[in-house]
């Protein structure tokens, strides 16, 4: 009589094999709707890039140490600020210095040599030589200096004036700038010193704006 309960064999038992469709056939043709994932493009998203920052700058363990951090970036978000306006970056100038007018009158000045430069230092000796101390003749000097440090000023002003007027009507016809905002403009730069002039001349003298 047979057995009611008979053992299979082992080797009856087949395990089932579960295949990768794109393992076996990593160049098979992708179908239409198929989108390849941010990790196989190498693609850094911005939480991952967060995450890489956050590594990179760890969050302060107490309120000193997070001031002392605010305190290192506004420094360094001020000095460059600071090198971008003395370098005419557009994007950290003042109101007073922006677009292309302006950029134009600046190029002008700093294109020549004015007055203006020489004014204070004749101002100094003026005031030196004017002095009750002084001799009358030395006094009379002082004055007639500054009568012809004050005519040469106002005569380099009015040459600066119609060099803005001729360049910035060949260059921008239609401007909404008003001129004599322009011819101001000009002239307190032509009474800086070169070397403090905010942003810095970006033509050398004598060259063309």
């Amino acid at each position: 009589m047979p057995p009611l309960f008979r053992r299979k064999p082992a080797t009856d038992v087949a395990e089932p094999v579960t295949t990768d469709p794109e393992a076996e056939a990593p160049d098979r043709p992708r179908p239409k709707s198929y989108t390849p994932s941010k990790k196989d493009l190498g693609v850094v998203t911005p939480k991952r890039a967060a995450a890489g920052r956050r590594a990179a700058e760890p969050a302060p363990a107490n309120r000193r140490e997070a001031y002392k951090q605010m305190r290192d970036r506004q420094r360094a978000e001020r000095a460059e600020a600071s090198a971008g306006m003395r370098a005419g970056d557009e994007r950290y100038l003042l109101a007073r210095d922006k677009g292309p007018e302006r950029r134009l009158v600046r190029d002008i000045v700093d294109s020549r040599h004015t007055v203006g430069t020489w004014f204070f230092g004749g101002a100094m000796i003026v005031l030196i030589g004017s002095s009750t101390a002084m001799p009358p003749i030395v006094q009379l000097g002082a004055t007639l200096l500054w009568a012809l440090l004050a005519l040469a000023v106002i005569v380099d002003s009015v040459l600066i004036a119609r060099r803005v007027k001729k360049l910035v009507g060949e260059r921008f016809p239609k401007t909404t700038q008003r001129m004599g905002t322009l011819y101001m403009y000009g002239v307190m730069r032509g009474l800086t010193f070169r070397r403090m002039r905010v942003p810095k001349p970006q033509v050398k003298l004598g060259g063309t704006p």
